[in-house]
């Protein structure tokens, strides 16, 4: 973009600031996914039914993905440190009252708020790291945040099976949500210490919010979003006629935007950020590779307690080595993407692509093998190297896409990239998780803990048709990587 922003005195506490704000982002991260390993006690232990279990998790989903566009404007014109103190604030109060429901109605509504604080939060992150980071620096940040995204996704299981061990079936579940209580008050007061307030500068009259824009963004999203997050609960085709006032809602939100961009008048996204090659490009890529990426767990959690009988924890160790692949990656990737740029995300595809076929060949070969360690332990290097493959590409993409960007719209400009993150995400896990389902439908489940389903192959069949699901989406990033290399390579 044409503007610049102004120079501004590094902080010497920017590395220390940076590790607390991602102590938040993590927090929030690992509610996504920590909760399905949770579900059949919350289920026994409060009498939820499964409806009630469904909106458990997609109720946090759905207010989790439409607040990173808003959120990142409050912290645009608000400032980073105070929305990030407000979200981690709120996400505890929030988590604390779910541990706490004594019926699935108030889990349910405490969900929820912790899903709209909890989408404060990342936005604050990214553009942070814009604002206190010279470029030099910043791939190396934005690898501690790629790993943050990897790791809390990849390791909510492991989390999960590790707490509701130690607590029981009773009480393991709220120790779930509990954890983040004693994690977010460290990281508030440590945040009004280290975090420098990085307040905005310039008119107030800039610093409004746009609330008719807020609303329509919110109606647009909240109409793709719904039918993706319950289509495995209905499993009806009309949820997606929401598409269509989705549209009219979209529409009208960017003629909205394109007028107060054009009077500069404080849009709620300024769209001339999609002025910027590099940011379309990490936005398109962002949503087809989360679609193929944080499906995998799932799906694989799937396989190891319904048709294998493992139990929680078991299944959480179980694609520890996927978390443990990201550890690795991430940060390495941040400090190579500087030098390498677009190729190391284009790499990073090309591994993660070709490692999912050799995980489904894998259990393909074995599909009546049961035993925990044994499964584990042919599984522990494919998923290792899948992890490798998904750690180089997050924290790259990420760097990529913000590199052009005005740091001064970088928290609107992060809430974007996650909230394309997020749609990837319950798409891929929607889509991932109905392709496994339709193959097992009529297939008994195991209904014990250490006995495998009647039928185990059935279940490494499904696991296998999900994989090539996501196949067909990160072959689309894998695309998508290599024709804008050759754009780029023609007009150099």
């Amino acid at each position: 973009m044409s503007q610049t922003s102004p120079a501004v005195e590094l902080d010497p506490r920017r590395w220390r600031a940076l590790f607390i704000l991602l102590m938040g982002q993590f927090c929030a991260l690992l509610d996504v996914s920590v909760t399905n390993v949770a579900l059949p006690s919350i289920g026994r232990s409060t009498g939820a039914g499964p409806a009630e279990l469904q909106w458990i998790v997609s109720g946090y989903v759905l207010a989790f993905g439409l607040m990173p566009v808003i959120g990142g404007r409050l912290g645009d014109t608000r400032g980073r440190r105070r929305m990030f103190i407000i979200g981690l604030t709120g996400f505890v109060i929030a988590s604390a009252i779910v541990g706490l429901s004594p019926d699935p109605l108030v889990m349910i509504g405490a969900r929820v708020v912790q899903g709209l604080f909890g989408g404060v939060i990342g936005p604050q992150v990214s553009g942070y790291i814009q604002n206190a980071f010279p470029r030099s620096e910043r791939g190396r940040a934005f690898g501690g945040l790629g790993l943050t995204v990897g790791v809390g996704t990849a390791l909510g299981p492991v989390v999960g099976g590790l707490l509701i061990g130690v607590g029981g079936p009773e009480f393991g579940w709220r120790l779930v949500f509990f954890i983040n209580v004693p994690i977010g008050i460290a990281a508030v007061i440590l945040a009004r210490l280290w975090v420098a307030k990085l307040e905005p500068a310039g008119d107030p009259k800039s610093q409004k919010l746009d609330l008719a824009g807020a609303l329509l963004l919110g109606a647009t999203l909240l109409c793709i979003l719904f039918p993706i997050v319950e289509f495995n609960e209905f499993h009806s085709g009309w949820l997606f006629l929401l598409f269509v006032p989705a549209a009219l809602f979209l529409r009208g939100f960017i003629r909205r935007e394109s007028r107060l961009t054009r009077e500069d008048a404080s849009p709620l996204l300024d769209l001339r950020l999609f002025r910027v090659p590099t940011f379309v490009t990490g936005v398109a890529f962002a949503v087809v590779f989360f679609c193929s990426n944080t499906g995998i767990p799932l799906v694989l959690s799937l396989y190891f307690q319904e048709g294998l009988g493992f139990a929680a924890l078991q299944s959480g160790l179980g694609v520890s080595a996927l978390a443990l692949g990201s550890v690795v990656a991430a940060p390495i990737a941040g400090r190579l993407v500087p030098r390498i740029g677009r190729p190391l995300v284009v790499g990073g595809v090309a591994v993660f692509f070709l490692t999912t076929i050799v995980v489904g060949l894998v259990v393909r070969t074995s599909p009546d093998l049961t035993n925990p360690l044994d499964v584990v332990l042919r599984l522990v290097l494919p998923l290792f190297f899948l992890g490798l493959g998904g750690g180089s590409i997050v924290t790259p993409n990420q760097t990529l896409s913000l590199m052009d960007v005005d740091p001064r719209i970088g928290g609107s400009a992060g809430g974007v990239l996650q909230t394309a993150q997020r749609v990837g995400s319950v798409t891929g896990q929607t889509v991932l998780g109905t392709l496994f389902f339709v193959a097992v439908a009529g297939t008994q489940a195991s209904t014990v803990i250490g006995k495998p389903a009647p039928n185990p192959a059935a279940f490494a069949d499904a696991l296998d048709i999900a994989l090539l699901g996501s196949l067909v989406f990160s072959g689309a990033a894998l695309t998508l990587g290599i024709v804008d290399l050759r754009r780029k390579h023609s007009r150099g």
